[in-house]
């Protein structure tokens, strides 16, 4: 992820230009763990960061290390307004402006809020999985019926925007985080981007405009009266909150819940966790193991060494959580997949300042989705090993999972 790239446009390191290679890159963090722990990266123009302290100090020092892409040295404004409008947003925002913006929404994802949001999402999850395996086909694809509509649903139902439209917001979601695979225009893919970043932004000002005529009981509803009402929030920041959250909200926990259908197929957990409504700690283990979220970016403020390397101020750095996740210094047999590895502080949400706002409703999503899933189900399958990376350096999961089952 490059902090002066444009929103969405991330550039993977050559060594992961590879699809199989961005499907399994823990072989590569532990070479870079061992042998170049922060490395300047002069293509991509970007020092990355391996190590799990490393990683951690990165992300918890707002003062040496801003998320602001608009401090590195070789940042340029984008042309058109709605391509700056993700950087309006807490995710790119720096205390105390991130905390004002983190506040305006921030009860709605306290944990005791997102608790009472359970029985919607178990009914949910209970219809999805209904119209699903209704069809008694034996087979179907966990991505496109339920990983990814769940908690599109979910978050839309908590904006008051029409879940019915989630195959637009999949298109703008993926464009967001969207990489140029290897051998692609990048101006092919940034043109593509920008016209998915008009179309979102287009969607959103109407929502907001209705919602400062008629008020609901939503958060688009309440970002639009902080910013009439008591002018904390900018005409921007409202607009670029909705799309962060939207995205925010859904792919993440698309990828978190696709992610344990792998690891849980491929170490054979499905007997042993059906019936088990404690698998929370699985799960903190598929965070840990197969990160949403493998790379966050940032840009130096000042001049700081980092591992034995020099960090000028303006420079601009990717931390690497899913190779800070599998660092041997901080987890035993970290390249085992331990269902009940206790403790287990990954850093697969972040950390400090910036930890993931949607982290409760993430976890809550993704207990309930696989219990759901093995409720509904007996005998269920991983159907084939040809898997297809998402198009990102900074999300990480599979375009699709076909999965065999028996009712």
């Amino acid at each position: 992820m490059s902090a002066a790239d444009p929103p969405g446009i991330q550039t993977l390191p050559d060594e992961l230009a590879d699809k199989a290679d961005w499907l399994e890159p823990f072989p590569w963090y532990r070479e870079m763990r061992e042998t170049k722990p922060v490395r300047w990266d002069a293509r991509r123009r970007t020092w990355d960061v391996f190590q799990y302290e490393d990683v951690k100090r990165v992300l918890a020092d707002d003062e040496t290390f801003s998320v602001n892409p608009r401090n590195a040295d070789d940042f340029e404004e984008p042309d058109r307004p709605e391509e700056g409008l993700i950087f309006e947003t807490m995710l790119f925002q720096d205390p105390p402006r991130h905390d004002e913006l983190r506040g305006v929404v921030d009860a709605a994802f306290e944990p005791r809020a997102v608790r009472e949001l359970e029985p919607r999402i178990r009914s949910c999850a209970g219809d999805l999985l209904a119209d699903t395996l209704d069809a008694d086909t034996g087979e179907f694809d966990l991505v496109e019926a339920y990983s990814y509509p769940m908690p599109v649903i979910v978050i839309a139902g908590l904006l008051g925007v029409p879940a019915d439209d989630r195959d637009q917001f999949k298109r703008w979601s993926e464009s967001l985080v969207e990489a140029a695979n290897a051998g692609e225009d990048t101006a092919a893919v940034l043109d593509r981007q920008q016209e998915q970043l008009f179309e979102m932004a287009s969607y959103f000002l109407a929502m907001i405009e209705d919602r400062r005529e008629s008020p609901r009981g939503d958060l688009l509803s309440v970002l639009t009266r902080d910013q009439h009402g008591g002018d904390r929030l900018t005409h921007e920041e409202v607009l670029g909150t909705c799309m962060l959250l939207l995205v925010a909200g859904n792919i993440t926990t698309t990828n978190l819940i696709t992610n344990a259908v792998r690891c849980f197929d491929n170490h054979d957990l499905f007997p042993s966790l059906r019936g088990d409504r404690s698998i929370q700690r699985a799960l903190e283990e598929v965070l840990r193991y197969r990160s949403p979220v493998q790379a966050m970016g940032r840009v130096a403020r000042a001049d700081v060494t980092l591992g034995a390397e020099q960090i000028d101020a303006g420079d601009r750095v990717v931390v690497w959580l899913g190779s800070a996740n599998r660092d041997e210094g901080q987890f035993p047999d970290a390249g085992t997949f331990r269902p009940d590895r206790t403790p287990n502080q990954h850093l697969a949400f972040g950390h400090g300042t910036h930890y993931c706002l949607g982290a409760p409703l993430a976890r809550l999503e993704a207990a309930v989705a696989i219990e759901e899933l093995l409720t509904h189900t007996d005998e269920l399958a991983v159907t084939h090993d040809q898997l297809t990376p998402t198009r990102s350096s900074l999300v990480y999961g599979v375009e699709s999972l076909s999965l065999s089952y028996s009712r």
